[in-house]
């Protein structure tokens, strides 16, 4: 499979008109994709208890996308295996009056995962460099000093972000972030069906079709995010999401290689635990 295709840890030429949302990644088939998923999931599983045994690391994974993009169902599809114990999925909605008091990090660092756990941001600080970029009359809500608000505003967001990221990779955090790259034909599709299939129905909303009028600026807003943002030890990774079964094979296997690259492995045993779990058989066996 072509990953590398997909992977960016240097934003500064990056092009997203470079990376087509229908693009197979080398993978030739469904069925070819399938297996490569399920072999990756399985793998994970046995990283993820490793990860969570050794309870140095943490993970944190970032999905970002265009709604209809299949963000749901990639967290469902690849986490199929792992524990819940050591995973959590976070939500990020239109912030509360709360968090809107708070600096815009805020919510996401109260989120992030322990060591030892992986941790999934559907949606994550990056609305604030994309959907409050598109719509910036929603900076009112954030009560920002109006000093603060001019045009270097962005690119302050983007430098703090960065500084967000390295700090967490400093402190021996993984960050893998995802952009789901859906063409504007498929969503279309994905759209229709939600209207067409009474058992989809609850997924459509009309703000969704709304936010279709605004496809260029999205796109304009996820080059320069990922342009900006995009570094060696927090790099986005453009998933052409059109196919969704290729889609879920090229994060998971992201997602392994990953883990797989941290040299995990279950805590030694010292001699004094061997001696304590050797008295525990014995009292075990007379019992």
């Amino acid at each position: 499979m072509k990953l590398h295709s997909c992977v960016v840890t240097k934003g500064r030429h990056f092009r997203l008109k470079d990376h087509d949302p229908a693009s197979h990644v080398g993978l030739h088939s469904k069925d070819e994709a399938k297996e490569l998923l399920v072999r990756s999931t399985a793998r994970l599983t046995e990283l993820q208890e490793q990860l969570y045994a050794q309870d140095r690391w943490g993970v944190l994974l970032i999905f970002q996308a265009m709604d209809a993009a299949g963000k749901d169902g990639t967290i469902k599809h690849v986490m199929s295996g792992v524990n819940p114990m050591g995973c959590s999925v976070h939500s990020f909605k239109a912030p509360s009056p709360e968090e809107l008091d708070h600096d815009f990090l805020w919510r996401a660092a109260k989120a992030l995962p322990e060591r030892g756990r992986i941790g999934i941001f559907n949606r994550s600080y990056y609305e604030e460099t994309l959907v409050v970029r598109v719509h910036p009359e929603l900076l009112d809500r954030q009560q920002l000093p109006r000093e603060l608000v001019g045009k270097r505003l962005w690119r302050e967001r983007f430098e703090d972000i960065n500084a967000f990221e390295q700090y967490l990779a400093r402190n021996g955090f993984v960050i893998r972030k995802f952009f789901l790259n859906v063409s504007r034909g498929e969503q279309r599709r994905r759209f229709l069906a939600r209207l067409e299939e009474p058992r989809k129905n609850w997924k459509f909303s009309l703000q969704d079709v709304q936010e279709r009028q605004h496809w260029r600026e999205y796109m304009k807003a996820y080059q320069d995010t990922i342009c900006q943002t995009a570094t060696p030890h927090a790099p986005w990774i453009v998933v052409p999401a059109d196919d969704k079964t290729r889609a879920h094979a090229v994060v998971s296997q992201v997602i392994v290689d990953a883990l797989e690259a941290l040299d995990l492995a279950f805590p030694p045993i010292t001699p004094a635990r061997r001696r304590d779990l050797a008295k525990a058989r014995r009292s075990l066996v007379k019992s």
